[in-house]
């Protein structure tokens, strides 16, 4: 067998995956030899109420959705619904206590992800960049347990989002993603911001790096400081002005990415850039900075921006649109705006206020199916094994969600409206996905069909509620039921 760079990661990664698991080690070390071993696939209960019910719409909401079993499991966790809910939602707020090996085996293979330093990225094409990229986000949204951590990986990208073809940022938005995103998903938005302010990726895709001023009489350049107010912070009615754009981009000015030999893609300041002149930003003044003591000029403005009250409610604003409705209502912003403002920013704690409100609870069944969350979905209900490779990927273009190469910096769009002229190809994947006509992904159609138990409680299950006659007749009717069902629209609206 040979034992090249690839297979080299593999059983790296998997070695250090040993430190925490226990007895189990042994076992996993030998994964990049004999593959993923099966995994006992049981009988499992469907949902029994005409309507979606609380757990249900938990998964909907929260995951890429529900995998045979998991409705089951949720309702095992306590004997009241509710209190079982709850519960899971706990659980994904702690991802870190989640068992995710074999997710991150299946990622392991998409070797340039873990390149470092950054310099490295610079070695391979771009295209096999990008490739491994997004074949490793759709297979994390599809096999991993740490389902509400990929959501929030998926909405922060789109929040501060980067398009992946936009000059040097075909080298650095996969650091971006592996450095900035990922580690802050579920952290503090203070941290996650800065981190993102001084990313490669985004210093690049912003201009950031071309803010320079050399004599008072030159004008800074303002993109990045515009999108960090309109975009990350504040939002288009946040109270800010033009002057604060263009004095926080004096601010953000002499911040560049190093060349050469040892400072490749490494974020240096440079004091002979950076206008150091008194400013004044959202009411407060930044006093004069000489040499390098500039750079806490980017220290100041993102601690006020942060901390602005109109970034709490723009952010609640975008979280309540994402998990409770297209147009979020007013007092479930108001509530998740009042936690993200108490707790400075932590992204835990501001999730769990907005998935206690009523609004949550209550607001089911209405939110339609980004492209890439609906080929999750049907992976996941079908439990399909995919490699995520071209063939499946292609799919995601034609329905025009490919992740990273949104053009405009405000990401794709949360709400229903945009994502309407996807129908046929949603038609076209579900029909193909269940007749197995995917090059490397499949079906096991009998098994899924006997652990449901007939073809009435795997339409529920597909459907996450019991199937109307006129659903399970068409579905009974037809040469394709899985396929029609996942076309259907109580399937792609959650």
């Amino acid at each position: 067998m040979e034992f090249n760079r690839r297979r080299f990661l593999q059983a790296g990664g998997t070695a250090a995956l040993m430190g925490t698991a226990g007895c189990d080690a042994p076992h996993k070390a030998l994964w990049p030899y004999t593959g993923l071993p099966d995994v006992a696939k049981p009988p499992f209960a469907t949902p029994s109420g005409e309507s979606i019910g609380l757990t249900t719409h938990a998964l909907n909401r929260l995951t890429f959705g529900a995998r045979p079993g998991q409705h089951e499991r949720i309702l095992r966790l306590a004997t009241r619904e509710e209190d079982a809910v709850d519960k899971f939602v706990d659980e994904q707020l702690a991802p870190e206590k989640i068992n995710d090996d074999r997710a991150m085996f299946r990622v392991q293979k998409f070797e340039t992800l873990a390149l470092a330093p950054i310099g490295e990225f610079y070695e391979f094409r771009p295209h096999i960049l990008r490739e491994e990229l997004t074949r490793a986000t759709l297979t994390r949204a599809v096999y991993s347990e740490r389902q509400l951590y990929e959501v929030m990986v998926r909405f922060w990208s789109d929040h501060f989002n980067i398009d992946i073809s936009k000059g040097e940022c075909k080298w650095l938005k996969p650091a971006d993603d592996r450095d900035v995103i990922r580690p802050h998903a579920l952290g503090t938005f203070p941290e996650l911001l800065a981190a993102s302010a001084k990313s490669q990726a985004m210093l690049t895709y912003l201009d950031g790096r071309e803010n320079r001023v050399r004599k008072p009489e030159d004008r800074p350049n303002e993109n990045y400081a515009r999108e960090l107010l309109e975009l990350h912070t504040l939002g288009v009615h946040g109270g800010y002005t033009q002057q604060d754009v263009m004095e926080i981009a004096r601010c953000l000015s002499g911040w560049r990415i190093g060349r050469g030999l040892f400072q490749a893609g490494k974020v240096q300041f440079e004091p002979g850039l950076h206008d150091n002149r008194t400013k004044t930003v959202l009411g407060e003044a930044i006093p004069v900075r000489t040499g390098r003591d500039g750079r806490k000029d980017f220290d100041d403005v993102l601690r006020i921006v942060a901390a602005h009250p109109s970034t709490g409610r723009h952010i609640a604003a975008k979280l309540c649109q994402r998990f409770i409705a297209d147009e979020p209502p007013a007092a479930a912003i108001d509530t998740v705006a009042r936690e993200f403002t108490k707790t400075k920013g932590d992204i835990r704690e501001t999730l769990r206020a907005l998935f206690a409100t009523d609004e949550f609870r209550g607001t089911r069944g209405n939110k339609f199916k980004q492209p890439l969350h609906f080929l999750a979905s049907a992976l996941r209900a079908t439990d399909a094994e995919t490699d995520a490779a071209r063939p499946l990927v292609n799919y995601l273009a034609r329905m025009g969600h490919m992740p990273f190469e949104y053009p405009a910096p405000d990401g794709y769009p949360a709400h229903a409206e945009p994502w309407m002229s996807t129908l046929l190809w949603r038609w076209n994947f579900a029909a193909k996905l269940a007749q197995g006509q995917i090059k490397g992904t499949r079906i096991q159609h009998e098994r899924l069909a006997k652990r449901a138990g007939d073809s009435a409680k795997l339409a529920a299950h597909l459907l996450g509620r019991q199937p109307r006659d006129d659903e399970l007749a068409a579905a009974k009717a037809s040469k394709n039921p899985i396929g029609l069902l996942l076309a259907s629209p109580g399937f792609q609206w959650s």
